[in-house]
């Protein structure tokens, strides 16, 4: 999980998703589409709009089929992103990230993100 973590939010590599998930992956954040290819098109956009995109792993925690990650995403708003123009300003909040594995690959998605610390600190609310 965490060669995950670092492959996709810190080199913001997505070119070998297909090791770490499955295809039919859920996902139960709705700003995010289904799947393998929802998630790399939603990452996909974000790290091209987020030049400076980073993520810093905090903590994991994992049982028999669950992983936990814990950790703090940072950038700065630079383009148009979740609806939102570019308004320059840098931005920090923490998510936990709750993972299901099945047969060795990410099946399913769960996250908490603190979205208004985001958006107050984007100035949308």
């Amino acid at each position: 999980m965490g060669r995950f973590a670092e492959t996709v939010f810190v080199n913001k590599d997505l070119s070998t998703l297909d090791h770490y998930m499955d295809e039919a992956y859920i996902q139960h954040n709705p700003l995010v589409e289904q799947g393998l290819a929802g998630f790399k098109s939603f990452f996909g956009a974000w790290f091209s709009t987020i030049a400076d995109f980073n993520y810093t792993l905090k903590k994991i925690i994992a049982d028999e089929d669950h992983v936990w990650l814990y950790g703090t995403y940072t950038g700065t708003h630079t383009g148009n992103f979740l609806g939102i123009p570019a308004t320059g300003k840098e931005y920090q909040f923490d998510a936990v990230d709750i993972f299901r594995i099945e047969d060795g690959k990410l099946a399913e998605h769960w996250d908490v993100l603190d979205v208004y610390s985001l958006f107050k600190q984007l100035g949308t609310i």
